[in-house]
């Protein structure tokens, strides 16, 4: 595998030791509520995510196998959201995750973060290829059915919540409500979605940044002043982690445009 670009901001450590993850666990994964693992090798592979190395989470995450399939597919559909440099390469990326989190879920059907992998690569991958280009090739309502059973599964996942949030904002942006409705997109759902994200999660930067996003793009410029100052409070989170100051970045570089 090709070297992967270094996590680019080294005027903070954020790494830690197996006590300070443990104690840190709770908070470091408020979004996506995955559960403390068991086994060491994971443990371990987690320790490399929060601290950047991303590369490294992946294929340890790979390694040690089972609950580790997550790390692995949280590092690469991170790593390529925000640090893949190529657009071929960060399709593929996320073409690849998707397919290995549909794999987990078929094996461990009750496992939440199986799907929101699943639907958070494909997402993505959507938004790269052109939401109108997705939807006509049925992706939509994949991500829909793969959130939604991920909320099921765990209602107190704040970063599905935001996703669904976004899935319901995009479609409604780039084919109208009239359309929009058609694909079970609903602006009033999204914009509460976002809401119940940010009061499941109110440290979130990304939950901040995202809800931004939403409201201009289901109510246009008339939301924007509300944007902007979502876009500062997300710009002065502290962060807890590598994933959590690329989020942060991003809010500050939404600021400056």
């Amino acid at each position: 595998m090709a070297k992967w670009t270094a996590f680019p901001y080294d005027d903070t450590d954020y790494s830690q030791d197996t006590a300070s993850l443990k104690k840190h666990w709770a908070r470091l994964h408020a979004g996506d509520a995955e559960p403390l693992p068991k086994e060491a090798a994971v443990l371990a592979a987690w320790a490399l995510f929060h601290a950047g190395e991303f590369q490294k989470a992946h294929d340890a995450g790979l390694k040690a196998g089972g609950a580790g399939i997550t790390v692995a597919n949280k590092a690469q559909a991170i790593y390529a959201t925000y640090l893949e440099k190529s657009e071929k390469t960060r399709l593929a990326m996320f073409q690849e995750v998707a397919a290995r989190a549909e794999a987990q879920a078929a094996e461990d059907p009750k496992n939440a973060n199986a799907h929101y992998w699943m639907a958070y690569a494909l997402g993505r991958y959507s938004q790269g290829i052109s939401v109108a280009k997705a939807l006509a090739q049925g992706l939509g309502s994949k991500v829909k059915h793969a959130l939604e059973t991920t909320i099921q599964l765990q209602p107190k996942h704040a970063d599905a919540h935001i996703a669904l949030g976004a899935f319901h904002a995009e479609v409604i942006d780039k084919v109208g409500k009239l359309l929009g409705r058609t694909q079970g997109a609903d602006a009033a759902t999204g914009l509460k979605l976002y809401q119940q994200a940010l009061k499941l999660n109110p440290g979130s930067a990304i939950g901040m940044v995202e809800y931004a996003n939403g409201l201009v793009m289901l109510e246009g410029d008339k939301r924007m002043k509300e944007a902007e100052k979502l876009y500062a409070q997300a710009a002065a989170c502290e962060a807890v982690d590598a994933m959590d100051r690329l989020d942060i970045e991003m809010a500050k570089a939404e600021l400056e445009d």
